[in-house]
């Protein structure tokens, strides 16, 4: 006798009870239930919508790229007034990344004058890092004031230190300008009389610094 193929083999010996549910699974899984499947499925229209959604995260506003040359952010007649004696080309501190940190030097002794100008340069990676570390350093810093019309904010402090019965009265100013940080140092003092630079002397000159410093920033390479 001619044996059935297996699956009909095995239908025939079934239960009406195995059969019905069978007939069942049918109905909900198995090839009847395609249609509502295939409305399940992504369309190609929505594939294409996904895809060529734009993405939520965006890079965080940044305005210089990179900081400017430091040695040129002085005007010489500046350099010439603010440390007289001094090269006016100035020397850049070696950094560890010149793209994002640059710092330049003046410093002359003339006669028994000595003055020191540094400007630095500090390019972070977004406006809202710049303010946080803006921040931070102001923690550090006591008795000063800000001073109006400077980048988006800045603050200027003069202290007066004493070493060895010589007095040196040094100026910093912190100035803020979209995501770039710039400082300015610049202090003095007398060798023959032992004595410091007036406070307004030294202050006035480091926000002068300062803001030509800020200004330069304008000319920082993309």
């Amino acid at each position: 006798m001619r044996s059935f193929p297996l699956p009909i083999a095995l239908t025939a010996r079934l239960s009406p009870v195995v059969v019905l549910a069978a007939a069942g699974w049918a109905l909900s899984s198995g090839p009847l239930s395609a249609p509502e499947a295939a409305a399940d499925k992504p369309t190609e229209k929505t594939r294409t919508q996904s895809s060529s959604a734009p993405s939520e995260t965006q890079a965080p506003a940044k305005t210089y790229a990179a900081a400017p040359a430091p040695c040129g952010s002085i005007a010489e007649a500046s350099v010439k007034s603010l440390v007289p004696g001094a090269k006016t080309a100035g020397k850049e501190i070696p950094s560890t990344d010149t793209k994002l940190r640059r710092t330049c030097s003046w410093n002359a002794l003339k006669g028994y004058e000595y003055r020191w100008l540094d400007v630095s340069y500090e390019v972070l990676a977004s406006d809202e890092a710049a303010e946080r570390s803006y921040q931070g350093r102001l923690e550090e810093k006591s008795g000063g004031g800000e001073v109006p019309g400077l980048g988006d904010a800045a603050y200027s402090v003069v202290n007066l230190t004493t070493e060895d019965k010589q007095q040196t009265r040094e100026g910093v100013v912190l100035a803020r300008a979209s995501n770039a940080l710039v400082i300015v140092t610049y202090n003095g003092s007398d060798f023959e009389s032992k004595k410091a630079p007036a406070t307004d002397e030294i202050n006035k000159g480091a926000i002068k610094a300062a803001k030509e410093a800020v200004a330069a920033l304008g000319n920082a390479p993309e």
